[in-house]
């Protein structure tokens, strides 16, 4: 018994297995998050952020209005999803099909992930204002941000080294902009976006030990 625990020991971790421990950590991050969020232990943290950053037509320019829900736009529903398809394809040409593959799973189930776990804690809406964006589901985690965490980190990974400093401010511009976007428009509370940001991160770590490990074996 004691030779299997020194064995255990003396292996080393590989980059992989660190991408698996810390997905797990962040996944187990975001069902406590969720589960803070349900026992109302967020709540005044959101609804002052929430206040600092809605918009309300009449009051905020309408231009900047405008652009956030063109920001947000972008970030879900059938553009989402061609820029998905869009990102892939450019990714199979420049990496192959496993790290193409890699982009769009992480991004189908991280979509997936999100859809569960919002009505698995069925948190609502913000009501602050008229909502700004059209919205049909719960709110806890954002899949926006959910979203736009899983695709652009996957892809600040996955491109050639010479675009990927180039790809690593994009993922942070997108994913700062659609979350305040999703705030801003009043349809998130801050520990949505949070939650969702990080689930997308367990997806997009998910995908890179995908392609470490075919490139292992390879």
């Amino acid at each position: 018994m004691c030779g299997i625990f020194q064995s255990l020991r003396d292996k080393p971790i590989t980059q992989s297995s660190r991408h698996f421990i810390a997905a797990a950590v962040l996944l187990a991050a975001v069902v406590l998050l969720g589960f803070a969020v349900v026992s109302g232990w967020t709540q005044a943290m959101d609804l002052r952020i929430s206040t600092d950053l809605v918009l309300q037509v009449g009051k905020s320019d309408p231009a900047f209005i405008a652009f956030m829900q063109g920001v947000s736009w972008i970030g879900g529903g059938l553009p989402r999803w061609i820029i998905v398809i869009a990102l892939s394809a450019l990714v199979w040409h420049w990496s192959g099909p496993r790290c193409a593959v890699a982009l769009a799973g992480a991004s189908l189930l991280s979509n997936l992930a999100s859809s569960l776990l919002k009505l698995g804690f069925g948190v609502s809406r913000p009501d602050l204002i008229p909502h700004l964006d059209h919205q049909t589901s719960f709110s806890y985690p954002s899949g926006h941000a959910t979203s736009a965490a899983a695709v652009y980190l996957m892809l600040a990974w996955l491109v050639p080294p010479r675009w990927r400093r180039a790809a690593w401010s994009l993922a942070g511009a997108m994913i700062v902009l659609n979350g305040v976007s999703r705030m801003m428009l009043g349809v998130h509370w801050a520990s949505d976006i949070a939650g969702g940001t990080m689930l997308g991160a367990v997806f997009a770590l998910l995908g890179a030990a995908f392609v470490r490990r075919g490139r292992a074996a390879a």
